[in-house]
């Protein structure tokens, strides 16, 4: 299995910066993309960012020239720098990894972190 764990959260205000990461632990074989997600209150998750094993990045919208995506391979980790942050950026921001397990690729997901950006 994989185990994600989320970290870097917080209460920021208007215009800060804060980043996040995800370490991935436990029985696998490989890691294909690595990405953030959010989900505010009412809301659906919605994507934000996506990194691929080889470094190809794919954005939400809402968060390009903003927020910034990468990992490292090594240590299974992957970041996302938030700058610039805006109160619609609150929610609650969970990593997922598309991982080998036993020859099989599935989605697993850390427990989330919440980010809160006051005005």
């Amino acid at each position: 299995q994989v185990q994600l764990v989320e970290s870097g959260g917080g209460l920021v205000q208007t215009g800060g910066s804060l980043r996040l990461s995800c370490a991935a632990s436990g029985s696998f074989f490989s890691i294909n993309a690595m990405g953030w997600y959010r989900q505010a209150p009412g809301a659906q998750r919605e994507l934000v960012a996506t990194i691929t094993s080889g470094g190809n990045t794919n954005y939400a919208d809402s968060v390009k020239g903003r927020f910034t995506i990468s990992r490292d391979n090594a240590k299974n980790t992957v970041y996302l720098q938030m700058n610039i942050l805006k109160p619609e950026d609150t929610a609650v921001y969970y990593c997922k990894a598309f991982a080998d397990v036993l020859g099989r690729f599935r989605d697993y997901w850390g427990q989330g972190t919440q980010v809160t950006v006051s005005l």
